[in-house]
Protein backbone atom coordinates (compact mmCIF):
# COMPACT_ATOMS: atom_id res chain seq x y z
CA UNK A 1 0.00 0.00 0.00
CA UNK A 2 1.46 3.07 -1.04
CA UNK A 3 2.30 5.28 1.68
CA UNK A 4 0.78 9.31 2.15
CA UNK A 5 3.16 12.22 0.54
CA UNK A 6 3.80 13.64 3.73
CA UNK A 7 4.63 9.81 5.35
CA UNK A 8 6.87 9.15 2.76
CA UNK A 9 9.02 12.30 2.63
CA UNK A 10 8.92 11.64 6.67
CA UNK A 11 10.95 8.16 6.01
CA UNK A 12 13.23 9.60 3.23
CA UNK A 13 13.95 12.68 6.17
CA UNK A 14 14.56 10.01 8.63
CA UNK A 15 17.01 8.07 6.36
CA UNK A 16 18.61 10.79 5.01
CA UNK A 17 19.20 12.06 8.74
CA UNK A 18 20.61 8.82 9.73
CA UNK A 19 22.55 8.42 6.44
CA UNK A 20 24.78 11.66 7.79
CA UNK A 21 25.17 10.44 10.95
CA UNK A 22 27.03 7.11 9.72
CA UNK A 23 23.84 4.30 9.94
CA UNK A 24 23.75 2.96 7.28
CA UNK A 25 20.01 2.80 6.12
CA UNK A 26 17.56 0.81 3.49
CA UNK A 27 13.53 1.25 3.21
CA UNK A 28 10.98 -1.29 4.34
CA UNK A 29 7.90 -2.90 3.08
CA UNK A 30 4.74 -3.20 5.07
CA UNK A 31 6.09 -6.29 7.16
CA UNK A 32 8.97 -4.87 7.98
CA UNK A 33 11.21 -6.94 5.43
CA UNK A 34 13.24 -5.64 2.89
CA UNK A 35 12.55 -4.61 -0.66
CA UNK A 36 12.84 -7.80 -3.28
CA UNK A 37 15.62 -8.22 -5.61
CA UNK A 38 15.48 -6.33 -8.84
CA UNK A 39 15.20 -8.15 -11.97
CA UNK A 40 18.66 -8.72 -13.11
CA UNK A 41 18.96 -10.60 -8.84
CA UNK A 42 15.92 -12.48 -8.95
CA UNK A 43 16.00 -15.93 -7.75
CA UNK A 44 19.37 -14.84 -6.81
CA UNK A 45 20.50 -14.98 -10.49
CA UNK A 46 23.21 -12.95 -9.68
CA UNK A 47 24.83 -15.58 -7.42
CA UNK A 48 23.59 -13.83 -4.53
CA UNK A 49 25.30 -11.14 -3.37
CA UNK A 50 26.53 -10.79 -0.36
CA UNK A 51 26.59 -14.67 0.46
CA UNK A 52 28.44 -15.88 3.76
CA UNK A 53 31.48 -15.94 2.67
CA UNK A 54 32.07 -12.45 1.47
CA UNK A 55 29.55 -10.43 3.56
CA UNK A 56 29.43 -6.50 1.69
CA UNK A 57 26.79 -3.71 0.57
CA UNK A 58 24.55 -4.68 -2.19
CA UNK A 59 26.33 -3.75 -5.79
CA UNK A 60 22.89 -3.15 -7.07
CA UNK A 61 21.27 0.50 -7.56
CA UNK A 62 18.38 -0.09 -5.93
CA UNK A 63 17.85 -0.91 -2.49
CA UNK A 64 18.62 -4.87 -3.60
CA UNK A 65 19.37 -8.11 -1.13
CA UNK A 66 17.89 -6.98 2.32
CA UNK A 67 20.42 -5.91 5.03
CA UNK A 68 23.25 -5.16 1.90
CA UNK A 69 21.20 -2.69 0.54
CA UNK A 70 21.75 -0.35 3.65
CA UNK A 71 23.94 2.58 2.81
CA UNK A 72 25.30 6.02 3.61
CA UNK A 73 25.56 7.52 0.37
CA UNK A 74 23.08 10.31 0.27
CA UNK A 75 22.68 10.32 -3.14
CA UNK A 76 22.05 6.51 -3.30
CA UNK A 77 19.41 7.46 -1.11
CA UNK A 78 17.83 10.15 -2.80
CA UNK A 79 18.44 9.16 -6.11
CA UNK A 80 15.59 8.06 -9.04
CA UNK A 81 16.61 3.90 -8.52
CA UNK A 82 15.26 4.16 -4.60
CA UNK A 83 12.20 6.58 -5.65
CA UNK A 84 9.88 3.35 -5.65
CA UNK A 85 10.86 1.99 -2.66
CA UNK A 86 10.13 5.07 -0.78
CA UNK A 87 6.93 5.61 -2.54
CA UNK A 88 5.86 1.87 -0.92
CA UNK A 89 8.32 2.17 2.37
CA UNK A 90 6.22 1.26 5.41
CA UNK A 91 9.41 2.41 7.81
CA UNK A 92 13.11 2.78 7.98
CA UNK A 93 15.80 0.01 9.01
CA UNK A 94 19.34 0.16 9.66
CA UNK A 95 22.13 -2.14 9.71
CA UNK A 96 23.18 -2.36 13.09
CA UNK A 97 27.18 -3.95 12.54
CA UNK A 98 27.79 -0.92 9.48
CA UNK A 99 27.19 1.52 12.38
CA UNK A 100 29.46 -0.61 14.61
CA UNK A 101 26.28 -1.46 16.79
CA UNK A 102 24.58 -3.98 18.26
CA UNK A 103 20.78 -4.25 19.00
CA UNK A 104 19.67 -6.77 21.66
CA UNK A 105 15.85 -6.99 20.60
CA UNK A 106 13.92 -8.16 23.59
CA UNK A 107 10.71 -9.40 22.21
CA UNK A 108 8.63 -9.64 25.48
CA UNK A 109 7.72 -7.97 29.06
CA UNK A 110 9.68 -11.28 30.16
CA UNK A 111 12.57 -10.72 28.21
CA UNK A 112 13.12 -6.86 29.19
CA UNK A 113 12.63 -8.11 32.84
CA UNK A 114 15.40 -10.64 32.17
CA UNK A 115 17.67 -7.69 30.65
CA UNK A 116 17.00 -5.51 33.63
CA UNK A 117 18.71 -7.86 35.87
CA UNK A 118 21.51 -9.27 33.58
CA UNK A 119 22.82 -6.66 31.37
CA UNK A 120 24.44 -3.05 31.59
CA UNK A 121 21.89 -0.26 31.03
CA UNK A 122 22.16 1.71 27.94
CA UNK A 123 20.31 3.29 25.32
CA UNK A 124 16.95 1.48 24.85
CA UNK A 125 14.13 1.83 22.36
CA UNK A 126 10.87 0.99 22.81
CA UNK A 127 9.14 -1.63 20.40
CA UNK A 128 5.76 -2.54 19.92
CA UNK A 129 6.11 -5.65 22.19
CA UNK A 130 8.94 -4.75 24.12
CA UNK A 131 12.24 -3.20 23.45
CA UNK A 132 15.56 -2.60 21.83
CA UNK A 133 18.95 -2.09 23.70
CA UNK A 134 21.87 -0.49 22.00
CA UNK A 135 25.46 -0.89 22.50
CA UNK A 136 28.63 0.16 20.81
CA UNK A 137 30.34 -2.16 19.23
CA UNK A 138 29.36 -4.68 16.37
CA UNK A 139 29.42 -8.44 16.72
CA UNK A 140 27.44 -12.30 15.20
CA UNK A 141 23.89 -11.96 14.69
CA UNK A 142 21.91 -14.62 15.66
CA UNK A 143 17.59 -15.08 16.67
CA UNK A 144 16.61 -16.77 19.96
CA UNK A 145 19.66 -16.86 22.10
CA UNK A 146 17.26 -16.92 24.44
CA UNK A 147 13.31 -17.05 25.27
CA UNK A 148 12.18 -13.68 23.39
CA UNK A 149 15.77 -12.60 22.88
CA UNK A 150 17.49 -11.72 19.28
CA UNK A 151 21.01 -10.08 18.51
CA UNK A 152 21.10 -8.03 15.92
CA UNK A 153 24.53 -6.83 14.27
CA UNK A 154 26.53 -7.79 11.56
CA UNK A 155 24.48 -9.42 8.71
CA UNK A 156 20.86 -8.19 9.86
CA UNK A 157 18.49 -5.05 9.74
CA UNK A 158 16.78 -3.43 12.60
CA UNK A 159 13.54 -1.09 12.15
CA UNK A 160 14.38 2.40 12.75
CA UNK A 161 12.27 3.64 16.12
CA UNK A 162 13.64 6.90 16.95
CA UNK A 163 16.29 7.60 19.62
CA UNK A 164 15.36 6.00 22.35
CA UNK A 165 16.47 6.98 26.15
CA UNK A 166 19.24 6.34 28.29
CA UNK A 167 23.16 6.79 27.18
CA UNK A 168 24.82 4.11 25.07
CA UNK A 169 27.48 1.52 26.08
CA UNK A 170 30.28 -0.56 24.98
CA UNK A 171 28.91 -3.93 23.98
CA UNK A 172 29.27 -5.96 27.03
CA UNK A 173 30.98 -9.70 27.21
CA UNK A 174 27.51 -10.92 28.75
CA UNK A 175 26.05 -9.88 25.25
CA UNK A 176 28.70 -11.41 22.98
CA UNK A 177 28.33 -14.74 25.26
CA UNK A 178 24.60 -14.74 23.99
CA UNK A 179 26.14 -15.64 20.77
CA UNK A 180 28.28 -18.32 21.83
CA UNK A 181 26.57 -21.55 21.83
CA UNK A 182 27.27 -25.08 23.48
CA UNK A 183 29.13 -27.51 21.63
CA UNK A 184 26.57 -29.62 20.40
CA UNK A 185 27.06 -33.80 20.81
CA UNK A 186 24.31 -33.90 18.14
CA UNK A 187 26.00 -34.34 14.66
CA UNK A 188 23.35 -34.32 11.73
CA UNK A 189 23.33 -37.72 10.48
CA UNK A 190 21.55 -37.95 7.05
CA UNK A 191 20.70 -41.35 5.76
CA UNK A 192 22.76 -41.74 2.79
CA UNK A 193 20.56 -41.29 -0.43
CA UNK A 194 20.14 -44.50 -2.97
CA UNK A 195 19.01 -43.69 -6.72
CA UNK A 196 18.67 -46.20 -9.81
CA UNK A 197 21.88 -45.77 -11.97
CA UNK A 198 21.55 -43.25 -14.83
CA UNK A 199 21.28 -44.85 -18.04
CA UNK A 200 24.35 -44.08 -20.50
CA UNK A 201 28.12 -42.35 -19.58
CA UNK A 202 26.24 -39.26 -19.02
CA UNK A 203 27.92 -37.85 -15.95
CA UNK A 204 25.75 -36.39 -13.64
CA UNK A 205 25.18 -32.21 -14.08
CA UNK A 206 25.15 -31.30 -10.37
CA UNK A 207 28.86 -33.30 -9.69
CA UNK A 208 29.80 -30.17 -11.05
CA UNK A 209 31.56 -28.54 -8.15
CA UNK A 210 30.95 -25.04 -8.70
CA UNK A 211 27.04 -25.71 -9.34
CA UNK A 212 26.30 -28.07 -6.32
CA UNK A 213 28.46 -25.44 -4.23
CA UNK A 214 26.36 -22.43 -5.35
CA UNK A 215 23.46 -23.90 -5.14
CA UNK A 216 24.40 -24.64 -1.38
CA UNK A 217 25.69 -20.86 -0.69
CA UNK A 218 22.17 -20.00 -2.19
CA UNK A 219 20.28 -21.86 0.49
CA UNK A 220 23.25 -21.13 3.53
CA UNK A 221 22.30 -17.40 2.22
CA UNK A 222 18.27 -18.02 2.29
CA UNK A 223 18.40 -19.12 5.66
CA UNK A 224 20.51 -16.65 7.36
CA UNK A 225 19.00 -13.54 5.86
CA UNK A 226 15.47 -15.06 7.03
CA UNK A 227 14.22 -12.10 9.56
CA UNK A 228 10.78 -14.59 10.75
CA UNK A 229 9.14 -17.91 10.18
CA UNK A 230 12.77 -19.76 10.48
CA UNK A 231 11.36 -23.12 11.25
CA UNK A 232 9.25 -23.03 7.95
CA UNK A 233 12.22 -21.42 5.85
CA UNK A 234 14.71 -24.27 7.33
CA UNK A 235 11.98 -26.66 5.86
CA UNK A 236 11.44 -25.28 2.70
CA UNK A 237 15.14 -24.67 2.06
CA UNK A 238 16.12 -28.43 2.79
CA UNK A 239 13.75 -29.34 0.55
CA UNK A 240 14.83 -27.30 -2.06
CA UNK A 241 18.20 -28.44 -1.85
CA UNK A 242 16.82 -32.15 -1.76
CA UNK A 243 14.68 -32.12 -4.73
CA UNK A 244 17.41 -30.85 -7.24
CA UNK A 245 20.47 -32.30 -5.26
CA UNK A 246 19.05 -35.10 -3.73
CA UNK A 247 18.16 -38.14 -6.35
CA UNK A 248 21.73 -38.40 -7.72
CA UNK A 249 23.58 -38.95 -4.83
CA UNK A 250 25.94 -35.93 -5.46
CA UNK A 251 25.12 -34.25 -1.59
CA UNK A 252 27.44 -35.26 0.99
CA UNK A 253 27.86 -34.97 4.57
CA UNK A 254 29.94 -31.79 4.16
CA UNK A 255 27.14 -30.28 2.13
CA UNK A 256 24.67 -31.01 4.66
CA UNK A 257 26.39 -29.99 7.97
CA UNK A 258 26.64 -26.54 6.38
CA UNK A 259 22.82 -26.22 6.10
CA UNK A 260 22.51 -28.18 9.37
CA UNK A 261 25.28 -25.30 10.74
CA UNK A 262 23.06 -22.31 8.81
CA UNK A 263 20.48 -23.27 10.41
CA UNK A 264 21.82 -23.37 13.95
CA UNK A 265 22.88 -20.11 13.77
CA UNK A 266 19.74 -18.95 13.81
CA UNK A 267 18.82 -20.59 16.39
CA UNK A 268 17.51 -24.44 14.81
CA UNK A 269 18.52 -26.90 17.67
CA UNK A 270 19.82 -30.10 16.01
CA UNK A 271 16.99 -32.07 16.82
CA UNK A 272 15.02 -29.25 14.52
CA UNK A 273 17.81 -29.45 11.77
CA UNK A 274 17.14 -33.19 11.71
CA UNK A 275 13.27 -33.72 12.00
CA UNK A 276 13.22 -30.95 8.97
CA UNK A 277 15.61 -32.82 6.98
CA UNK A 278 14.08 -36.20 7.53
CA UNK A 279 10.70 -34.72 7.00
CA UNK A 280 11.88 -32.92 3.62
CA UNK A 281 13.20 -36.38 2.42
CA UNK A 282 9.76 -37.87 3.56
CA UNK A 283 8.02 -35.41 1.37
CA UNK A 284 9.54 -36.71 -1.65
CA UNK A 285 9.60 -39.99 -0.97
CA UNK A 286 13.55 -40.34 -0.57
Amino acid sequence: MTQPTDIRGEHLHTALSLAASGVPVLPLRAGKVPFGNCRRCADNACGGRPNMKTPGPCACPAPCHGWAAATTDPHAINSSTWARAWREAAAVAYHPGGADLTVVDLDTPAAVAWAGRTLPSTQTVATTRGEHWIYRGAMRSMNAVREGVDIKSTMAYARWLGPGTGTMSDLPDAVRALAVKEPSTVRPAPQAITVPARAGDEECRHRTPAYLDRGITMAEQRITEACGAIHTTVYRTFLAVLSTHGRCGCLTGTHIARLFAAAQAKGESPRHCTDAWANARTRLGL
